[in-house]
């Protein structure tokens, strides 16, 4: 018979399964994406300011029929989903002119505004438009705990966007870092974030300004982090494709670099996967870091 086992940080029982199972079955016109977050409301699994964890909840109801505990309704089309966690880029409302080059020195573009901008707002398309179309990973979305910036000169003209979200699951170079087990990683997580996404706006070439944005961003990103979800962070992650970029402007701001991924997706659950190997940088934002990190009761 079935025992107890963890699953996305929850303990799970036999009888969890068996009434998740006859709630799923008695909610039948119910998606994916409403079950999630309904699953969390009735568990009260939400961040300190309130905000439902529901991305974690359908992780967590994925696994459990991955390992065919439970059956969860078909995905929805898109004709059928009326929302969903894949949400498109939206073109800017504001009509995008030609941009001209911008050369520069630093200080003669001062001072620079580093602004969050509001969910839905035309800054955060605008964003997620220029993340799209000129990072070399693209963008589509963005779930889980999340910060984005926008940089812009005096003059109002966009020159940067930089996105932060959630930390890898597991990387060895980093964990032995920290100090962290496995048992204290899945507590402590929630206290590193990762730089998924640095982009600096193809026609602007300023001398510096990586490294510039980089350090006055680690100054201030975690009373921003714990104003929009009620904890602080404590260290700072980031994995540079190592054939594609040196990784100089964080090493002109000081992080660390503590090894390489073993060229292995966050999704390649068989180990039959072959990506880019990249560096790890961190950067700690308090030199009490580990201890935080490691310690249940400092968090």
């Amino acid at each position: 018979m079935l025992g107890s086992f963890i699953c996305q940080g929850r303990v799970v029982q036999p009888t969890d399964i068996l009434w998740l199972q006859s709630w799923i079955n008695d909610n039948p016109s119910w998606s994916r994406f409403r079950l999630a977050r309904e699953l969390c409301k009735l568990w009260d699994w939400s961040t300190p300011t309130g905000q439902l964890k529901d991305f974690a909840a359908r992780s967590f109801l994925l696994k459990l029929m991955t390992r065919e505990l439970i059956t969860l309704p078909p995905v929805r089309t898109e004709k059928q989903r009326v929302r969903g966690y894949a949400s498109p880029i939206v073109t800017p409302a504001v009509a995008l002119q030609e941009p001209s080059t911008i050369v520069s020195s630093l200080a003669d573009l001062t001072p620079i505004s580093i602004v969050i901008p509001e969910s839905g707002s035309p800054e955060e398309h605008l964003c997620h438009h220029f993340l799209a179309t000129h990072h070399y990973l693209g963008f589509q979305r963005t779930v889980g705990e999340n910060l984005k910036y926008v940089v812009k000169d005096c003059h109002g003209r966009c020159l940067a966007c930089l996105l932060f979200g959630a930390a890898a699951w597991k990387t060895k170079p980093r964990d032995q870092f920290i100090g962290w087990t496995d048992a204290v990683r899945t507590r402590s997580l929630s206290g590193v974030t990762n730089n998924t996404r640095f982009l600096i706006l193809p026609w602007v070439r300023v001398p510096h300004l990586a490294s510039h944005l980089l350090g006055t961003i680690l100054k201030r990103i975690s009373a921003d982090w714990h104003h929009k979800y009620g904890h602080p962070l404590h260290l700072i992650e980031t994995f540079v494709e190592r054939d594609r970029f040196r990784g100089t402007c964080y090493k002109a701001a000081n992080w660390k670099l503590v090894g390489q991924t073993k060229g292995r997706s966050r999704q390649d659950q068989y180990a039959t996967m072959s990506v880019p190997v990249k560096d790890i940088y961190l950067y700690p934002l308090t030199p009490k870091f580990r201890e935080f990190l490691c310690n249940e009761d400092h968090r």
